[in-house]
């Protein structure tokens, strides 16, 4: 079964100046990879006729789909269809219906419509609409030799709605491409160098139709299962057993064989088990909280959290000694696990969790140095506890405790 490939194309100087970040093209890649379909390249280009026409005669002439996303305003800067027009020697024609759904959306919010608005309804001739329920440009669908363009307005929501309404499905349609599944390992603790030595007799023997992908982030790396192949059941199958298969050789670092978020897996760990957390953050500023509670029905398992950042915080909310702080200091294995067990007895909870580090970029020493923080975890049992050394970047120090507080929490329940 031939390959299809498609190649995203932004549009606006405003891309190339920074002043807008592009995420049309990232979720254009992974919604028509989900089709099947193979993006090959993304090219930001901006507000120059000529530059439009040479990406198009370079995008045609190595791809089956060429998506753009901007230039579809009334404004003098937005040139896309003047240059579609150009491109494929044709003309603008007004659509009726497109014209009516404009003057409608102007009458709706009691604002005048402006000659200028009325060239939203003005469209190549040789495209084919694609409807735009949530503004004013609509899509364009252009075929030619067997390949399409299509273009689309640079609002993302409007972009969304109409790729999902009708951009997609007519791909679809149109090109029948092979089925295509993913299967995701989610890893925490572990970097991508040491996890691609674990893995590597594991991925030489893949299938030849399963590609395997690293994504590594702060943390962890995810790992993505790609499998191409007529029928969609069978490739599923295939990558859940080599998902499974590498579970095995990782071991405790694999936290979820979907794609969710650690705090997410977390959550259904403490929901599960009926337990209850608290947290006690000196170095973290109460990160860890947030990230807990960004999951809907966390109220189920997090009872509250104190933010001790100084020392009388520490000692009058959380019971933390006078003497440990003055023998071993705020950094220090004996002060995290008195915040651990306090949180934990102080707020009435099964789990207690404590931080305290030197996040940066200053206040280091030679025992101390930036980037050391000590993690905690408690709970009727048992208290354990572990030792960061992280680097100088204040906010990545506190993204990397933050998320290894979270995994100590995991592998505490796991054991």
């Amino acid at each position: 079964m031939r390959e299809i490939i498609a190649e995203i194309v932004t549009i606006g100087d405003e891309i190339l100046y920074g002043q807008i970040t592009d995420t049309n093209s990232q979720w254009l890649a992974e919604q028509v990879g989900l089709l099947g379909i193979k993006v090959k390249r993304k090219v930001s280009v901006g507000d120059q006729l000529e530059e439009l026409l040479t990406i198009f005669a370079e995008s045609e002439s190595r791809s089956d789909i060429i998506i753009l996303t901007g230039g579809l305003g009334p404004t003098s800067d937005d040139i896309t269809k003047p240059a579609l027009c150009q491109y494929f020697q044709c003309g603008l024609t007004m659509d009726e219906a497109v014209l009516k759904h404009v003057t409608e959306f102007f009458e709706k919010r009691g604002r005048p419509m402006l000659e200028i608005n009325k060239m939203q309804a003005a469209i190549p001739d040789v495209s084919h609409v694609l409807f735009n329920s949530l503004g004013t440009a609509p899509g364009l669908w252009i075929e030619r030799n067997g390949k399409v363009f299509i273009s689309l307005p640079g609002v993302p929501f409007e972009m969304k709605e109409i790729m999902n309404s009708s951009g997609l499905p007519k791909l679809k349609t149109f090109f029948q491409p092979p089925s295509i599944q993913h299967q995701i390992i989610r890893t925490i603790g572990i970097g991508e160098s040491f996890l691609a030595e674990k893995i590597k007799g594991w991925e030489e023997k893949l299938p030849s139709f399963v590609k395997l992908a690293y994504l590594p982030s702060i943390g962890g790396v995810k790992l993505r299962l790609t499998g191409f192949g007529p029928e969609l059941e069978t490739i599923s199958k295939a990558l859940l057993e080599q998902a499974l298969a590498a579970k095995e050789i990782i071991g405790t670092n694999v936290y979820s064989l979907r794609d969710i978020e650690l705090e997410k897996a977390l959550g259904e760990l403490l929901t599960e088990n009926k337990l209850t957390i608290a947290t006690a953050e000196s170095c973290t500023g109460g990160a860890v909280a947030s990230i807990l509670t960004s999951v809907p029905g966390s109220s189920r398992y997090f009872v509250g959290s104190i933010v001790a950042y100084s020392n009388e915080v520490k000692m009058k909310s959380l019971g933390v000694q006078a003497t440990t702080l003055q023998h071993y200091g705020a950094v220090s294995e004996q002060t995290v696990i008195e915040m651990a067990e306090g949180v934990r007895k102080r707020v009435g909870t099964d789990i207690g969790i404590s931080t305290s580090g030197i996040a940066g970029p200053d206040g280091g020493s030679p025992e101390k140095p930036v980037g050391t923080v000590w993690l905690a975890y408690s709970d009727k049992h048992k208290t354990i506890t572990k030792k960061l050394q992280l680097g100088k970047d204040r906010a990545v120090n506190i993204r990397f405790s933050t998320m290894y507080a979270l995994n100590l929490v995991r592998e505490s329940l796991s054991s």
